[in-house]
């Protein structure tokens, strides 16, 4: 990929790979939007401390601003190129006086030596006709345009950049909005195409992959913030996760991209896991949140074979298998994936389940650990009563687990129909979730959750009363944000062993792993990280 010219950096602020290699010339950009200068200057040494290339002074966030003064001492003293922006009401920002003011304090941003400006392509022909022949050698003008309802067809976009271009801007910039993550796919197609610098970024939570993959695809340019949640646009990561949660400078061209595919899927500490391994054995890969609606659109849309694996969660585990061109034997018994493959030398997705191994064997460590713990021979969940709360892709999994392990299943269900159907299938009991407090036929019982009841943000949630839960000896939560969830407290509380969904997590994650690399899963660092998010 060519290195454009127009990136200001000390060749000292260049940060490269593990494996020394800087695959991307995609510029880290951190928006400041302090309301006063002094607060303005101490976040731009905040910028270049956490490893920003470059910062926007955002002008109209200032409460009192002095043009002539202000811009000055903003531009002299900030310690990394600047890109001076002054975004008014009817462009998404918050200046609404008088606009010749406006177009008059970017043109001076540039006289007292400003690096970029942006200005918005509504009248970005008559501020760069007034600055011809002015412009200063390596100062560059940004021409944006910000979609806050959609994101438009490909057609639609590339007439856009024509228009963008045609106003005479150095770097085009755009900005869409996300109802879909496949709707990031346009963008990428426009970046990856375009003949100038363009900066194309898609807002949302699900047009986060904009602008981490804006390395891998293109993109000029990036927004990085200083701290979570305060930010210039809806779903601009922080500067410290692009950097170190997915390391950002080393994603290029030919980086594979892999992913949790899930809704929600915020919470999930798989990118955490993953990228942390990437590079440990210097593996060109990036590991993503993908909150994705609709599953089979999301595999069509982002079928080439750069997008090379995805770890599946709810509720997409068994519309996935349907998605397959292949699916392991395992995982057809069990009617539910985890974890998808796109075979490298046909393109063909591949199926497979590595859920129930990592759960089973957490529980049956547990159960050894335990005085309960069955016959010394074979497995200890033989003989037991097995009870699955869910019905889904994981419940399937856990179910079929412990059936081949020898135990007695009930499956507790919110929908007792969906329960009845899982409980045929698998040769077991059926139940409503409403009927478990009542349901103990036996002591010693095993339990296992695998809904999302009690995931953060609803941690005060749990599937069944603390009363209830005298009748187990062990429990076992899918849940593994928090660890240690109210269910496995109260279990805890009313004496059984308890099994955390992160032994489950981490057991799944290294058949992952293997089949995503084709390396061996570097364990201990697995537990490591993972030992120390919780």
């Amino acid at each position: 990929m060519d290195s454009p010219q127009n990136v200001l950096l000390a060749s000292d602020g260049l940060q490269v790979g593990v494996d020394g290699v800087r695959r991307s010339s995609t510029v880290i950009c951190a928006p400041i939007m302090a309301e006063s200068v002094d607060k303005m200057v101490i976040d731009m040494g905040k910028a270049k401390a956490l490893g920003a290339d470059l910062v926007e002074i955002r002008l109209d966030h200032l409460k009192d601003f002095n043009c002539n003064e202000d811009l000055k001492i903003l531009i002299k003293e900030s310690p990394l190129p600047t890109l001076v922006t002054y975004r008014p009401k009817w462009e998404g920002g918050q200046y609404d006086g008088d606009e010749k003011y406006r177009l008059d304090a970017l043109r001076l941003a540039m006289e007292v030596g400003a690096d970029f400006i942006d200005v918005e392509l509504q009248v970005a022909h008559e501020f760069i006709d007034s600055i011809y022949g002015k412009k200063p050698e390596k100062f560059k003008v940004i021409v944006s345009s910000h979609n806050y309802q959609e994101t438009p067809s490909v057609e639609a976009l590339g007439n856009l950049v024509a228009k963008i271009q045609a106003t005479g801007a150095d770097i085009v910039k755009i900005a869409t909005s996300a109802l879909d993550i496949t709707d990031v796919a346009r963008i990428f197609h426009v970046t990856v195409h375009s003949q100038v610098p363009t900066i194309g970024l898609v807002m949302g939570e699900r047009g986060l992959i904009s602008r981490i993959l804006c390395a891998k695809f293109s993109g000029h340019l990036t927004f990085g913030t200083l701290d979570s949640g305060i930010v210039s646009a809806p779903g601009q990561p922080t500067i410290k996760d692009i950097l170190h949660l997915y390391n950002f400078r080393q994603i290029g061209p030919d980086t594979k991209v892999f992913g949790i595919v899930g809704k929600p899927v915020s919470h999930s500490k798989s990118p955490m896991l993953y990228n942390e391994a990437f590079k440990s054995v210097c593996f060109n890969g990036v590991y993503v949140h993908l909150l994705v609606d609709d599953i089979a659109k999301f595999l069509h849309t982002y079928s080439s074979k750069d997008f090379a694996g995805f770890s599946v969660t709810i509720p997409h585990k068994e519309a996935a298998l349907e998605c397959c061109d292949e699916v392991d034997p395992v995982a057809k018994a069990i009617g539910a994936i985890n974890c998808i493959i796109r075979r490298p030398t046909d393109g063909k997705l591949f199926g497979f389940n590595t859920d129930y191994v990592g759960a089973i064997s957490a529980i049956e460590d547990g159960l050894k650990g335990s005085h309960n713990s069955g016959s010394l021979t074979g497995s200890p969940l033989a003989g037991r009563l097995f009870v699955v709360i869910g019905a889904g892709g994981a419940g399937k999994a856990l179910a079929y687990g412990a059936k081949q392990k020898g135990a007695r299943i009930a499956i507790a269900n919110r929908t007792y129909d969906r329960a009845r159907e899982l409980a045929d299938t698998i040769g077991g009991d059926a139940l409503s979730l409403a009927d478990l407090d009542n349901f103990h036929p036996e002591d010693g019982m095993i339990l296992a959750n695998t809904t999302s009841i009690g995931m953060q943000p609803k941690v005060d949630e749990t599937p069944i009363s603390k009363h209830a839960l005298r009748s187990y000896s062990l429990v076992f939560d899918a849940v593994y944000t928090p660890k240690m969830t109210r269910l496995l407290k109260e279990a805890k509380e009313s004496g059984a062993t308890v099994v955390s969904g992160l032994e489950m997590f981490i057991g799944q994650a290294y058949e992952q792993f293997e089949r995503f690399t084709g390396l061996p899963a570097p364990r201990e660092l697995f537990r490591r990280v993972m030992d120390g998010s919780s």
